[in-house]
């Protein structure tokens, strides 16, 4: 039985994503999983790394350009792992569907024409829906005084003094709390149990542990006087030993 010829394509869109290989390993399993046992054989294989956003997806991708040609030449079909690493863009999906090359994408390899193009769709409306949910969250970390775009110790510092702000924020509010508790005479690990049945959550949310409180009552300077009296009767104690 004569086997049918794929010219496989793959496409990561970050420089970073291939250096890593990281998204191309995938592509590439769920290529040799659509593979596997069928009459089939890779003729080429071509590797992208590119952005593929606009109309214009396929000036900005020479190595699909080749793939393309090299489909037509030894009259192969386009294997792509998933639809979305070919494009998220419905014009440029209809324009190469009009090119004459067969395509399959293993992530729906039964799909026909219209299939393909409510994909396309689907994937350039998530696409700009990504693009607003970024541009929103970089428009309120400017509202918060970030400087977009820059690094360096300015940028950290004012992070930094942010976060620490509500640290201590957050000491203020428990500092009672624990002193309260003290004065009740529970220990740490009673501490612990009283203020997870509280419902009082941790600096970061979620349950306390014996070392978060350990180290809020050592931040808090709760017990002050009883850790002072300790380093009192350990100085007394050194003295005496020395005489």
């Amino acid at each position: 039985m004569e086997k049918q010829q794929y010219v496989t394509y793959y496409r990561v869109s970050t420089q970073r994503q291939g250096v890593s290989g990281l998204g191309l390993d995938a592509q590439r399993a769920t290529v040799e999983q659509y593979l596997l046992g069928r009459a089939k054989t890779v003729v080429a294989e071509f590797v992208e790394v590119e952005t593929g956003r606009g109309a214009n997806a396929l000036e900005k991708r020479p190595q699909l350009r080749l793939a393309l040609q090299a489909c037509r030449k030894a009259g192969a079909t386009l294997l792509i792992g998933r639809l979305d690493r070919l494009a998220r863009n419905v014009h440029f999906v209809s324009g190469l569907m009009e090119s004459r090359v067969k395509f399959v994408a293993c992530d729906m390899p039964e799909a026909n024409d219209l299939t393909i193009h409510l994909m396309a769709a689907f994937a350039e409306y998530e696409a700009k829906r990504i693009s607003e949910r970024t541009k929103e969250a970089l428009a309120a970390a400017k509202a918060r005084g970030v400087v977009l775009g820059a690094t360096g110790p300015t940028n950290l510092k004012r992070c930094n003094d942010q976060r620490q702000q509500k640290a201590e924020e957050f000491r203020q509010r428990i500092r009672p709390v624990l002193e309260g508790m003290a004065a009740q005479g529970l220990s740490r690990r009673a501490m612990v149990i009283r203020l997870n049945e509280l419902g009082i959550k941790a600096p970061l949310g979620g349950a306390w542990s014996l070392g978060q409180v350990q180290r809020m009552i050592h931040t808090t300077s709760v017990f002050a006087g009883e850790q002072l009296q300790d380093r009192t009767k350990l100085q007394a104690l050194s003295s005496y030993q020395r005489v």
